[in-house]
Parts: structure tokens; sequence; C-alpha cells
């Protein structure tokens, strides 16, 4: 299943986060596969496509990170699987 993880830095943060990732990386749990991501031009916020076997494993996920920022999760579909499911009604 494919998540858009959209995630607000926290302010007096954004370096602090970027060390972390500098250090440790991405952090993510098996079964969690970095797609792509996006930021905004104030460097608030990231838009991140995650891929995920199940939600909680992005739950553990964002544990190592929220103390850096806010994080939604949100299940999308591809174009094309958005296409498929209406026309297959």
């Amino acid at each position: 299943m494919l998540y858009m993880i959209i995630e607000r830095f926290h302010p007096n943060k954004i370096k602090d986060l970027y060390e972390r990732f500098d250090k440790k990386g991405r952090q993510l749990p098996h079964g969690v596969k970095y797609v792509n991501s996006w930021i905004d031009e104030k460097i608030e916020i990231c838009f991140q496509v995650m891929e995920s076997d199940s939600e909680e494993k992005l739950v553990d996920w964002i544990g190592k990170w929220k103390d850096l920022a806010d994080f939604e999760i949100i299940p999308v579909l591809t174009s094309d699987q958005a296409k498929e499911k209406v026309f297959s009604k």
C-alpha cells in the first residue's frame, strides 16, 4: 500500500532533523520503503510517499522522528489504481 506522509517540521528543529538524518539515515523498519519526497520552499513541510505492508510500521517509524516534526498519514492510490477502482464498480 502507498501512503502520503505529510511531515510538518517543528520550528527551530529543522537543522536537528537533517543532522539526525545524516547520522542515522531514514531509520525505516523492515517492510517500509521510501519512494520519493518533496519539500516546500519555506522548508517547513515535507511530502513523502512511502510503501508499506502496514500502517503500524509507519507509526513505528514516526516514533523515531516525532520529537522533530508532526506527521499525517494518508493512504493513497496511483492514478491508474484510482481509475481501475472507478471503472470496476
